[in-house]
């Protein structure tokens, strides 16, 4: 018999565990992960070009739950799958365009900027996650960071994708703007790394900054929430929704500092107008200012939205 727990369903990357369990925490419910392995030849082929079956997965999975919480491409027709199979005994939510017809899921949860519409399409302003102000001020002194009472900046460094490279020479340039621009106006700086920080980026890091600066050189949550609580100021690298949605949490002035593109970025464009435009971020350039907005809790307002369908469809 199916549970009322959910099955989260990603290929293994933080931003989208991040944001599939912010979706499950939100709505209260238990939940457990399964990383989606598919076959060789369909890492390839995207989802509307695959057939919906199992035969498609390196590991095959039970499902136990009666709400699916899927996010990325290869988790697309894992779900799709379920769905078929088991009916309206489940729901299954998909986070971000599934670039499927929208109709093989009982409820989509899209960024904005993507531009998605329907019945069951519900938007949100940047990514969802599972950061809350109650994490972050819980785990503000987990680091034990001695500011002299100077301001603080939590510089949040990502790291190579399909859009973005991070060469050494163009790290060495953005942190030689920062060190110019903050620390030599007296602030302390808190250098957090994603799971996509390659090594020598985190390196490189270090022996710039560590003399009087905190880098921390391993991926911890609670470094991470502690930074955020700490900052007076936020910079993160542009390569990431998730980290900049994640920081957006804070109400404190967030800088972007940008890198150059390997291909077209029209939707990280998008998304950089939208939170321009409602005056969370500015590009980290040549001045230090201050601003406020009005913090994001997104998940939260999506989860409000799901439960009413969950209701109306008899799942809980």
């Amino acid at each position: 018999m199916l549970k009322l727990k959910a099955l989260l369903l990603t290929q293994g990357m933080h931003g989208m565990i991040s944001q599939v369990e912010g979706l499950a925490k939100a709505l209260g419910l238990s939940f457990r992960h399964h990383q989606i392995k598919l076959k060789s030849f369909w890492n390839l082929i995207p989802p509307k070009f695959t057939p919906v079956s199992d035969r498609i997965l390196k590991d095959k999975f039970v499902c136990d739950s009666r709400i699916i919480i899927s996010c990325g491409r290869k988790s697309v027709v894992p779900s799709i799958f379920l769905k078929k199979r088991f009916k309206k005994e489940i729901f299954n939510i998909h986070i971000q365009d599934p670039k499927v017809n929208n109709d093989n899921f009982d409820c989509i949860i899209s960024p904005s900027h993507d531009n998605l519409k329907g019945e069951n399409i519900i938007n949100t302003i940047g990514s969802i996650h599972y950061l809350t102000n109650e994490e972050i001020n819980r785990n503000k002194n987990y680091l034990k960071f001695n500011a002299n009472e100077k301001k603080i900046v939590t510089f949040i460094l990502g790291g190579p994708n399909k859009y973005y490279s991070f060469s050494e020479k163009k790290i060495n340039e953005m942190f030689a703007k920062i060190k110019n621009l903050f620390v030599y106006s007296k602030y302390k700086l808190i250098v957090i790394p994603s799971y996509r920080t390659p090594e020598n980026i985190i390196k490189l890091a270090f022996n710039y900054f560590n003399e009087e600066h905190l880098v921390i050189k391993e991926r911890d949550k609670k470094a991470y929430l502690s930074a955020l609580g700490l900052a007076d100021i936020i910079i993160v690298t542009c390569d990431s929704i998730s980290m900049i949605s994640e920081s957006a949490i804070t109400g404190k002035p967030i800088y972007v500092a940008h890198m150059k593109n390997k291909k077209n970025i029209y939707r990280f464009n998008k998304f950089f107008k939208l939170f321009k435009d409602l005056g969370i971020i500015r590009d980290l350039e040549n001045k230090i200012e201050y601003w406020s907005y009005n913090k994001l809790d997104e998940v939260n307002k999506a989860a409000i939205k799901v439960r009413e369908r969950l209701k109306i469809n008899g799942i809980i």
